[in-house]
């Protein structure tokens, strides 16, 4: 069972981390899918891969069906928890290759728990479409349409490269740079006509309630984001950090981390800036 484990932990991390949108679900639902499997029989567990992953798409997709009416009730915008690549030895460890980046992770709530199931397995992790046919026990023809299903929910044109551009990580860089050092002309320069930035508090701090739309209103949110963390005492610079396998900007105070920004990049624009806030999204970025 250890060597299984060992092999198998941050894969099924990677699955049931972009199926959830939650660092502390997918830690629970791999441990459970383990506990579990000490009740399995050996002559089950011919291709462990397989049924492993099926395991924890199964166990989900029950994690999904509470989750959707939770998200309900929730406070202001949901987004999904940021993700950290800490030591290597920890189970939250993945490697970034083999992760959607955080943009497509907050695209993925369009999709109903098949076709996410469906397109993390083929985008995200590369599975072979015979492989994904065996896991939600439909036909490889099935799950070719609910990829591309999910493509056009999700607003991927079918010529488009799902994978991030070249220079995602140099745009946002600068644009951060650009926030910090307080050239507003630069940052507006790098905006999309119709940016969007959405902030997530879930009632617990200080955010926008709906999403902020437009080039002049996003730029003067952001500077009063960060004219706030520089004049209160106690608060540090902001950083620029890896998280979700783009550059983000994380803002502390003495106590810890209590905001983090991600960027969504298309057509060498920011299209999306995603503010995250709600501590409970935060206790597992640890920097």
């Amino acid at each position: 069972m250890q060597v299984l484990y060992e092999q198998y932990k941050k894969l099924l991390f990677k699955l049931a981390y972009q199926l959830l949108g939650s660092v502390s679900d997918a830690e629970d639902v791999v441990h459970d899918v383990f506990i579990k499997l000490y009740d399995v029989s050996p002559e089950k567990l011919s291709e462990p891969k397989a049924y492993l992953c099926k395991m924890v798409t199964n166990r989900c997709r029950d994690i999904q069906k509470s989750a959707r009416n939770r998200r309900e009730q929730y406070f202001g915008e949901w987004l999904p928890e940021p993700l950290y690549h800490v030591e290597e030895n920890s189970i939250e460890s993945v490697e970034r290759e083999d992760q959607l980046a955080y943009g497509m992770l907050v695209l993925l709530e369009k999709l109903t728990p098949t076709e996410r199931v469906v397109f993390v397995l083929r985008e995200a992790l590369s599975f072979e479409y015979h492989e994904i046919a065996d896991l939600v026990e439909k036909s490889e023809a099935n799950c070719r349409k609910l990829f591309s299903r999910s493509k056009a929910k999700m607003g991927i044109n079918s010529e488009e490269e799902i994978h991030s551009e070249a220079n995602v990580h140099e745009i946002a860089h600068n644009f951060i740079l650009a926030l910090k050092n307080g050239n507003l002309n630069q940052v507006i320069s790098m905006l999309d006509q119709n940016v969007v930035l959405v902030a997530d508090g879930g009632g617990k701090a200080t955010a926008a309630v709906n999403p902020i739309v437009s080039r002049d209103f996003v730029t003067r949110f952001l500077n009063g984001i960060l004219r706030k963390a520089t004049l209160a005492e106690g608060m540090s610079q902001v950083e620029i950090r890896q998280i979700n396998r783009q550059p983000a900007f994380v803002i502390r105070s003495k106590e810890g981390v209590h905001t983090v920004g991600m960027i969504h990049v298309v057509n060498h624009l920011i299209h999306n800036i995603y503010i995250i806030r709600n501590p409970d999204k935060l206790k597992h970025i640890g920097i």
